[in-house]
This record gives structure tokens, sequence and C-alpha cells, in this order.
């Protein structure tokens, strides 16, 4: 299981990586094998303002579909096409090319409240 040290986590199984004041959201490697083979992403609006915990995008694979929540409060300020075109990049490259979607984040300091990637790994366990 690849669990990156370099990103941030939620319970829901988001990952989260902060570049100054973008967030970059995507879905865990373990998130990724629990839904087997996606086959569908609904990505979110442009513009759009989430808050934390806000269902913002939906992934759905063979087995289920499955809300993407917001990890931080935000703007959304650009989507993954890639993973509309392909949704399979969410399994072959869950920390890459299968990213979600960008926030501009209102407090960068509410990523220190995301598990960090041995607190996941206990979550996970």
């Amino acid at each position: 299981m690849n669990i990156p040290s370099d990103l941030r986590y939620c319970p829901s199984h988001e990952w989260l990586r902060l570049e100054g004041d973008t967030a970059t959201v995507g879905i865990s490697d373990h998130a990724q094998e629990e839904l087997t083979d996606v086959v569908f992403v609904e990505l979110p609006a442009m513009g759009r303002a989430v808050d934390a915990g806000d269902p913002t995008a939906v992934v759905e694979s063979v087995k289920a579909a499955s809300d993407i929540y917001a990890p931080v409060s935000g703007e959304v300020i650009e989507v993954n096409p890639e993973v509309e075109a392909d949704p399979s990049l969410v399994n072959t490259d869950p920390y890459g090319k299968g990213w979600i979607f960008k926030l501009r984040v209102k407090n960068s300091g509410d990523a220190l409240s995301l598990m960090d990637a041995a607190a996941y790994q206990a979550h996970i366990s």
C-alpha cells in the first residue's frame, strides 16, 4: 500500500497536497483498491466554493459510487480533465495523474488538522 509521507489524509480517504495556497486533492491508494475499477469521475464546477467536508466530486466504480469530500475549505480553481476522459488513472496513478481537483485554500493551516501518513496508516489498519 502506497501512502506518500508528503501528503495529508482525511478519514474518508481523500489526500491533499498543499503548495502555497493551492491544494491538490485525490483519493488514496487504499480507497482506489477498495473501489476496484473506476469507470466514471464527476468533477466539480470551476469556481465553486466548498467547505471542509462538503461532497465535491463523485467517483464511480464497478462496485459503488462514492462522494469525494473537500479536505479543507476553499474554491475549486482547477479540475483534471484527464480523469474524466480516462477514469482508470484514479486506479493506476492515484497520487499523480489521477488527481481530481484543486482548491485555492481559505486557510492553509486547516491542512494541519488532517492526518499525516503514519496516522492514516493506523486509520486503515
